[in-house]
């Protein structure tokens, strides 16, 4: 869940999009140096304690979005639920660090690494000899092999959402005893830390039916600190209970009990005792900061501050002024935010960023020009500081496609396009052709942009139908959006959503590139705006520069709903007029972004330690296929280039670590040439989280330690640093 994005699973990671040709961006990201990928730019925030000072036993009740329609990470339909089951319940042979970064999981894995490079690759695992199912036997090979043969992709009776990496395996089998297995690789695969985690017993992966369908509702053999107790689909929650039989740290908690809560629902659970640790959105977070202060000096009533020393005065008289039913919701309020006062909000970023989309596929951002134009027109760092300076985080922009900053491929290559410049991108739209003030033709006729879509019905009869889709023009007459009359669009799409988004509306700089550079990259030098020309709309053919914007409209869209109007008044001043259209949320990422239904969208992509393979079809070019239409995997921007392909393979391919790290940071320096996204921000994470749990909030990149969560005990205070048992 987020707060300001569209959110894909982190299970199905991806990206698209370039157009870079012959880029002079070679240097831009050669470099193999530590100190380019920095550190994170937020720390977790989990009330770190000793496990000495952690109770024993207790039920910690965690709110998560939904029940999952499958406990099987491997199949379309997994979501974060899923994957946070699969992290307490089975093993994993590699987990992420604080920095994003894969470290070996010790009580299942006393090593793992590469043996032989010639003629094959070989990774040799060596398994904790204590590891065992929940049914007493051995983990080893067979479930190594039986995972293998399912995601291979050779075997159509699976129904696997992805087999990146199992494809280049060409054998398993026993090593010198039963506690080694031994991988052998068709081709060299550079993220081979990615595979057999987490990883499931061969009672799953053995056959079509029970990948298929058995583990959909229950796992009925686990080896983690907490096994599968219970998935209660009636009352939404699904039951985690301590593991007996765990051989490693044992778990502080009896039970993790998971509830669906709704984003909207989540600070009446907090307060009514439902949850104890919720992701929540701003909103939320303010109230509970609110809670915080001293008892009676919160109020929802407008006009009484809380310095106003008669602060209580005013509070009485607004009550006499309300309603009976006003009086009432009041009095809830004021009970809930009592109870609120028992939480903290633990404060951090997500591993995921949110970008600017272009769709490149058609209209004027065909034209890797107006492309570039609006990215100039960007101030990034002003974009980042509307989401992230008001929750006290640090309002950095993102510099990478492929990843962030601490995590090894990271380098900040935005310098490929260049820094926010107005001028720069007033150039580069009069080199495309558009001019202020050009004639216009008759409203009857087709504009540019979104406006002469195929299918796209007109506002009277998207008005006529009920259409709820709200839209507004920004740079119409030079007034502010917020003045415009809305009108109603609804607009049609279609398309299978593919691989699950980081939906924001769900839950809710770089090095200078002289110009004169290769041919394409900007506006030839010496290019300028034509003299004395007046700020304003630009039209080029008798057509306006109007770029459809596409939002959703759901709860906690509102940090993007102001990162567009940013962006929209940013985009004014080089004479691109917007026009935001709001959507559903159910509507938003199948109907317009996955359908290719925008000229401009906000979604976001999580962060991958592995972003060789990961991020590949995200960005992968898109090629036709068999029945004529066009496959663009992920690649939801539709911009790409064979040579960001290439990269793409060389990195998989290469077993060096750092040179496969240089080989990402040269294609994320031609995704930025190409201008199909615009990474903005590191999207927030704020968890709202009981005053007396610890080790548990906002974990940032880390795979959470389920075994050390709990509650401090009575008389602790938490120390500087943890300890371990």
């Amino acid at each position: 869940m987020s707060h300001d994005g569209v959110r894909l699973r982190a299970v199905m990671r991806s990206v698209a999009f370039l157009t870079a040709g012959a880029l002079a961006v070679t240097t831009l990201a050669a470099c193999s140096s530590e100190d380019e990928s920095g550190k994170p730019l937020a720390g977790q925030d989990i009330a770190p304690v000793g496990r000495d000072l952690v109770a024993d036993g207790g039920t910690l009740n965690w709110a998560v979005d939904d029940v999952p329609e499958t406990l099987n990470t491997f199949q379309s339909d997994a979501d974060d639920t899923t994957t946070r089951v699969a992290q307490a319940v089975l093993p994993a042979m590699f987990r992420l660090d604080a920095q994003g970064r894969p470290q070996r999981d010790a009580d299942f894995l006393e090593s793992a690494k590469v043996v032989d490079t010639e003629p094959k690759q070989v990774v040799l695992y060596k398994l904790d000899q204590q590891a065992v199912w929940s049914d007493g036997r051995e983990i080893g090979a067979a479930d190594f092999a039986a995972q293998w043969r399912a995601l291979s992709g050779k075997d159509s009776a699976y129904w696997t959402a992805r087999n990146a990496g199992y494809d280049r395996i060409e054998k398993i089998e026993r090593g010198a005893n039963n506690l080694e297995v031994k991988v052998t690789f068709s081709r060299p695969y550079a993220d081979w830390k990615a595979l057999f985690s987490p990883l499931y017993p061969k009672d799953v992966m053995g056959t079509p039916d029970a990948f298929n369908d058995g583990a959909r509702r229950k796992l009925k053999v686990t080896a983690g600190a907490f096994g599968l107790q219970k998935v209660d689909r009636k009352d939404k929650e699904i039951v985690l209970a301590r593991n007996p039989h765990w051989w490693g740290r044992p778990a502080k908690l009896s039970e993790i009990v998971l509830h669906a809560v709704p984003l909207d629902k989540r600070a009446a659970a907090l307060a009514d005792g439902t949850v104890d640790l919720a992701e929540i959105d701003p909103a939320d977070a303010s109230r509970i900061a609110l809670a915080g202060r001293a008892k009676g000096t919160s109020t929802p009533l407008q006009g009484a501050s809380p310095a106003d020393k008669d602060e209580n005065k005013n509070e009485s008289r607004q009550k006499k002024k309300l309603g009976k039913k006003e009086r009432k919701a009041l009095a809830k309020y004021l009970r809930q935010q009592d109870e609120l006062r028992a939480f903290t909000v633990r404060r951090s970023l997500e591993p995921a960023y949110t970008q600017l989309a272009l769709n490149g596929s058609e209209g004027p951002l065909r034209d890797e020009r107006v492309r570039r134009a609006v990215a100039r027109a960007l101030d990034r760092t002003e974009l980042a500081k509307v989401v992230l300076k008001p929750l006290g985080l640090p309002a950095v922009p993102v510099g990478s496609h492929l990843a962030l900053s601490g995590q090894a491929a990271y380098a900040d290559n935005s310098g490929a396009l260049g820094d926010h410049d107005t001028a720069e991108a007033q150039a580069l739209l009069a080199d495309a052709g558009w001019v202020p003030g050009g004639p216009l033709k008759d409203k009857g006729e087709k504009a540019a942009g979104s406006e002469g879509r195929k299918g796209k019905k007109s506002d009277d009869e998207a008005e006529s139908e009920g259409g709820s889709d709200g839209q507004y023009i920004v740079g119409e007459d030079n007034k502010d959006p917020q003045d415009h009359t809305k009108k109603h669009d609804k607009a049609s799409g279609h398309g299978d959503e593919g691989s699950k988004h980081l939906a924001d509306g769900k839950q809710y700089d770089g090095r200078k590139v002289k110009q004169g550079g290769a041919p394409g990259a900007y506006a030839p030098k010496g290019t300028a705006a034509p003299a004395g020309a007046r700020t304003g709309p630009l039209a080029k053919d008798g057509k306006p520069l109007t770029l459809r914007f596409v939002l959703p409209s759901g709860t906690g869209s509102e940090s993007l709903s102001a990162v567009a109007d940013s962006i929209s008044r940013m985009l004014e001043k080089v004479g691109i007029r917007t026009e935001i259209t709001k959507v559903s949320d159910d509507s938003y990422f199948k109907d317009h972004i996955a359908s290719g239904q925008y000229d401009l969208a906000l979604y976001s992509w999580p962060a991958s330690a592995y972003p060789a393979t990961d991020a590949r079809p995200i960005f992968a070019k898109p090629v036709p296929a068999a029945d004529g239409s066009l496959n663009v995997e992920q690649n939801y921007t539709r911009v790409g280039t064979d040579q960001v392909d290439q990269l793409f393979d060389q990195a998989a391919s290469t077993l060096d670590q750092d040179e496969s790290a240089a080989l990402v940071r040269k294609a994320d320096a031609r995704i930025w040439a190409a201008a199909g996204s615009i990474p903005l921000y590191q999207r927030p994470q704020l968890t709202a989280a009981r005053r007396t749990v610890v080790n548990a909030g906002s974990f940032g990149f880390q795979t959470p330690v389920y075994e050390d969560m709990g509650f401090l005990k009575k008389g602790a205070h938490p120390s500087a640093s943890p300890t371990k048992d």
